[in-house]
């Protein structure tokens, strides 16, 4: 069962209460770099993201996100830090929603400002924590205790203002801590909580970072938007969080299987699962499809695909419900799935 938040809208799009659990990724270039920064809003878009952060360190880079903003078809977040000025310019630029760090804008005053043109903008804040947001370190018993002040503090003084358009996160890189200070939020408060690993770390220990610190929260209903941060990638950040929240059956998409392969395969089931997995990677289907070497995995393991295809001497066949139903050139195969599915 999703815990039950309030419902925040950003943008187009509402996250909390019943609403879906949505993807969020980063643009990783200087929102200055315009051309580059809206190349990958494009890019993160295209595989299905459904959030877009950008760092905005500067003057320059707040001043070049109406550019940005008016290229994107998803809600554009920007990431302030230090300087509540950044914060005033990313509203009037027509942000989405700000994400603010409880550790760096110490003047209330000044957060004042940046909340009464929030109000009139009607644009959230994110209160967003971690571990850098602590001053230091007293005790590490004590973590979840001083990231979660952090975080109280911000709200308590947010509301003390009236308002209450705000999302939550306290993120760490460390998975139990992870876990404990979310579930301390989610028995606290009824924002919607934004999660994820922080510095979760390159591909493959990125994502399985990702996904045993994330699995816990999510199976217990706690999590109303994610990102798997990984070093160095664009869409497989967004890929990532997508797969992790089909296999939980949080996500509306297709849910792709495919063998390791072995000597007995008689098709290049990378290649053709690459393909398969492109075309059909913006299709908001309930549907599982297989991809197998051979017909001991497919169509018999794989039976259980709605639609798969696997390889048959020479040529590969198409199966549905663990039947066969059309035989040919790999390519031929592939054509004829994407029809049926795109239909």
């Amino acid at each position: 069962m999703r815990r039950k938040t309030k419902k925040i809208r950003i943008g187009n799009i509402v996250i909390g209460g019943d609403h879906p659990v949505t993807v969020q990724s980063m643009i990783k270039v200087h929102p200055a770099n315009v051309s580059e920064a809206i190349n990958q809003l494009h890019r993160l878009t295209d595989v299905g993201c459904d959030i877009v952060r950008i760092a905005v360190p500067d003057m320059e880079g707040a001043e070049a996100l109406s550019e940005i903003k008016k290229s994107s078809k998803i809600p554009l977040v920007a990431d302030i830090h230090f300087d509540y000025r950044l914060a005033i310019e990313a509203i009037k630029r027509g942000v989405d929603k700000i994400r603010l760090n409880p550790s760096n804008i110490r003047s209330v005053e000044n957060i004042k400002r940046v909340v009464e043109l929030a109000k009139e903008r009607n644009t959230p804040i994110r209160v967003g924590a971690n571990i850098g947001s602590l001053k230091e370190v007293s005790n590490r018993d004590l973590l979840v205790d001083e990231l979660f002040d952090a975080v109280k503090n911000e709200v308590s003084l947010l509301e003390s203002l009236n308002f209450y358009n705000i999302v939550l996160s306290a993120k760490c890189s460390e998975i139990d801590l992870n876990y404990r200070i979310n579930k301390r939020l989610s028995e606290n408060y009824d924002y919607p909580i934004h999660i994820g690993i922080t510095e979760a770390g390159t591909l493959v220990s990125g994502i399985v970072k990702s996904s045993i610190g994330m699995f816990k929260l999510l199976n217990e209903g706690i999590g109303d938007t994610i990102r798997v941060s990984l070093t160095g990638e664009l869409e497989r950040e967004v890929i990532s969080g997508i797969s992790i929240l089909k296999s939980l059956n949080l996500y509306s998409g297709v849910d792709i299987v495919s063998c390791p392969t072995c000597g007995r395969s008689k098709i290049d089931v990378a290649k053709y699962t690459a393909i398969i997995e492109e075309k059909l990677i913006g299709l908001k289907k309930r549907v599982k499809v297989a991809v197998m070497g051979c017909e001991v995995n497919g169509p018999g393991e794989a039976k259980d695909a709605d639609i798969g295809m696997a390889g048959s001497g020479k040529y590969a066949v198409l199966f549905e419900n663990g039947e066969i139903i059309a035989k040919g050139e790999p390519s031929e195969i592939i054509d004829i799935l994407i029809k049926k599915l795109s239909h």
